[in-house]
């Protein structure tokens, strides 16, 4: 058995990158060489620059002609094939020679510049439609919403501006657009003060509008945040959705208000504003089962389907991935194949629970073998699967053979992501390959694919378990210049390698570092801390630091009391009293 079977951003430049290029032959420098993310690359197009005057040209009298035709249809063909610096060529040319842009395919090819991240083109051909054409509120959102998207918020408002001062007013949809991308983004204070700006247009908001700000409100604010919201929805006469009903359920389970968010479907079941749907059922069932409460998950269950609502993959999905989850591996395997006997097509949400399952009990087979018959059944494997399979077999010591699963990703149309090369990273450095693995590190790079969190705390605890603390330290100093700021995690890592090699002025260092970067430390980091000093020699103060320590509730009782026994204080009173007797 095989395995695999312009007038907005006058000024914005493009930025390129190139490949890493180690700074010198040092272990160090290729580790922080290796590291730097990587900015996307753009491909500036040299073509031929469009000649304007400073006054618009007035169109042909005859506003569809044979050669308007011809480049109309050369610009579909092109944009259609996503040759979108093609499609911006002619679209020149068109204007160059009178004719009035489309403005319905101007609005595409604008979606379609940023969705390839070009947004100085996109840019451009706003500048060229509002010069020689005529936009409309559909072009202007389509240039919102992806100014928002590539997180150019001040740019995103200046259209607004814009839009405004040309005449057209804003619609719902338009502020939608910009409240859902905030949203989506954690950006919860701007969405709110877009909601104001509505507000203040007399455009009214929608069930929508109240959707999408509860559902954020929830995530960041709590539940109490968006219950505010819904009476504020219900004050203004709009009637909520099962949407918004889903939203406020998820909100209540996620704090482990379950009992409210079951009383909550009872009220919408009993023929109150809106009905439950499959969504909510399984938000809820997902939530009792998680907890362990069995019985009432299969109450639920009885009253969805009385009620109507059929089992979908991810109810099956849910219960397999808890039965998994509990060691039920083989009622997991029986769900599947029932599953599949009703008609229901397994996804690889279906699949990754057990393929999981059995990586942890060390069935390596039965976990490729399961690959094999998604395959059979037409379930293509996901990043997730794979992923977990090279994982397994790490554990296992296999790492051999979880590099040659991880050649053959592109092969079967999977390319590995940030994970892949995280866990083969890991993989390869505790085998004692430090070289190949910062190769791994390299070829992410050069693939594009920018380091995350969990890479820069596996490239620091690497160093770290090997005595490299400065070049971790350096690792730490690089982290706190890209997007993935060092959390406490990191810096416990740290900790614990200055500690191991009696470095406590440094500890102590970093330790003040963290507070004043903002990341508090928690106890784990105070423990770390105190046993460092404690194995350095300074016992005695080690102690004194633990009972202050405790005084102030930053450890806990039971810490306190492993550490004396660490450091029992007998032992300091007879390095004291030894000190004494040679004055």
């Amino acid at each position: 058995m095989t395995l695999f079977s312009s007038e907005f951003l006058p000024h914005t430049v493009p930025t390129t990158t190139q490949k890493p290029k180690p700074a010198s032959n040092s272990f160090h420098s290729t580790v922080i060489s290796c590291i730097k993310p990587k900015l996307n690359d753009t491909n500036p197009r040299n073509q031929q620059k469009l000649n304007l005057s400073s006054e618009t040209k007035q169109p042909h009298v005859l506003s569809f002609n044979c050669k308007e035709a011809h480049l109309m249809k050369l610009l579909n063909r092109s944009y259609k094939s996503g040759k979108y610096n093609e499609s911006l060529y002619f679209l020149e040319c068109m204007v160059d020679q009178g004719y009035t842009p489309d403005v319905i395919l101007c609005t595409k090819l604008i979606k379609g510049f940023f969705g390839s991240r070009n947004i100085d083109k996109a840019v451009k051909v706003m500048d060229i439609l509002e010069k020689f054409g005529k936009p409309d509120v559909f072009a202007y959102n389509a240039l919102i919403s992806g100014f928002i998207k590539v997180n150019q918020f001040d740019n995103a408002n200046r259209v607004l501006d814009r839009m405004k001062s040309r005449g057209f007013m804003p619609d719902v949809v338009t502020y939608n657009i910009m409240i859902g991308s905030f949203c989506s983004r954690g950006k919860l204070d701007l969405a709110l003060s877009v909601f104001e700006e509505l507000l203040k247009d007399n455009c009214k908001p929608t069930v929508i509008t109240y959707t999408i700000l509860i559902e954020a409100a929830i995530l960041n604010g709590g539940i109490d945040e968006g219950m505010r919201l819904l009476d504020e929805m219900l004050a203004k006469g709009l009637e909520p959705d099962t949407l918004t009903y889903n939203a406020i359920v998820r909100g209540l389970c996620k704090e482990g208000m379950v009992d409210k968010a079951f009383d909550l479907l009872r009220k919408l079941s009993s023929g109150g504003r809106s009905n439950p749907d499959i969504i909510t059922y399984n938000t809820l069932l997902r939530t009792f089962l998680s907890l362990g409460k069995w019985n009432e998950g299969e109450s639920l269950m009885s009253e969805m389907i009385a009620r109507g609502y059929k089992p979908n993959v991810v109810t099956h999905s849910i219960l397999i991935a808890v039965l998994s989850r509990d060691g039920r591996v083989d009622e997991a395997v029986n769900l599947l194949r029932s599953m599949k006997e009703k008609g229901l097509k397994a996804d690889a949400y279906c699949y990754d629970p057990l393929i999981a399952a059995f990586c942890r009990e060390g069935k390596l087979d039965l976990a490729t073998e399961f690959l094999d018959i998604m395959l059979s059944d037409g379930c293509l494997p996901d990043i997730v699967n794979y992923n977990t399979i090279m994982a397994g077999l790490c554990r296992a010591g296999k790492a051999d053979h979880a590099l040659e699963v991880f050649e053959k990703l592109d092969e079967v149309g999977c390319p590995p992501n940030v994970s892949s090369y995280n866990t083969l990273f890991s993989a390869l450095w505790n085998s004692g390959d430090r070289y190949r693995a910062l190769e791994m590190i390299l070829k992410m790079l050069d693939h594009r694919i920018d380091p995350d969190e969990i890479t820069y705390n596996s490239l620091i605890s690497c160093l770290c378990r090997d005595g490299m603390v400065d070049e971790a330290i350096e690792l730490l100093v690089d982290m706190l210049s890209s997007r993935f700021q060092p959390n406490v995690v990191t810096y416990n890592i740290i900790l614990l390698g200055l500690g191991k090699v009696n470095r406590v002025n440094d500890a102590i260092e970093v330790l003040a570092a963290m507070n004043e970067k903002g990341c508090r430390p928690n106890e784990t980091s105070y423990i770390l801390l105190i046993e460092g000093i404690g194995f350095s020699g300074l016992r005695a103060e080690a102690m004194e630091l633990a009972n202050s320590l405790r005084s102030m509730n930053a450890i806990s009782e039971d810490s306190f009391k492993r550490i004396s026994k660490a450091f029992p204080l007998v032992d300091i009173h007879k390095d004291l009293m030894y000190s004494y007797a040679k004055d």
